[in-house]
């Protein structure tokens, strides 16, 4: 009888001695997607009460265009809640964490420009999906191709 060759998975993670660390990445892993699940679904059902300060003038300007394109705090939230799922499920979630980039980014660049009360949870979040996505590089390397051809 023919031995039996395999080959191992190139994607597949490689089984080694299982460190504690993962303990940590699945905490921060469950607490950003509850964090974005939470905000997510706030944006459809408004359970957050507002903040009883007034808002500056230029984040009302911003909310406002925001709010009136009568699609983008739907699309927000919706990318919010969908990503927040994936890292609960712990599926895609280097997809996950490239769709929350740009909502961190606005977030954070949100609270340094029109409304610096506030800035904590965006950093916490922006410090989450920093250590994740450190986690998950391997991930990100063949997106990170400077020459990459079509497959056909």
């Amino acid at each position: 009888m023919p031995a039996i060759e395999t080959t191992a998975n190139p994607a597949a993670p490689v089984e080694t001695k299982k460190s504690p660390v993962r303990y940590v990445f699945a905490v921060v892993r469950i607490l950003m997607g509850l964090g974005f699940c939470v905000f997510g679904l706030n944006g459809f059902f408004h359970f957050i009460p507002e903040p009883k300060t007034a808002m500056p003038e230029g984040a009302k300007a911003f909310a406002g265009a925001l709010f009136q394109t009568g699609y983008m705090f739907q699309l927000i939230s919706g990318t919010q809640l969908v990503a927040g799922l994936l890292l609960l499920l712990n599926r895609f979630v280097p997809l996950a964490l490239i769709l929350l980039m740009p909502v961190l980014v606005n977030i954070i660049a949100f609270h340094i420009f029109l409304q610096p009360a506030g800035f904590a949870p965006g950093a916490v979040l922006m410090a989450f999906e920093l250590f994740l996505a450190w986690g998950y590089r391997a991930a990100y390397c063949p997106i990170l191709t400077p020459r990459a051809a079509p497959t056909m």
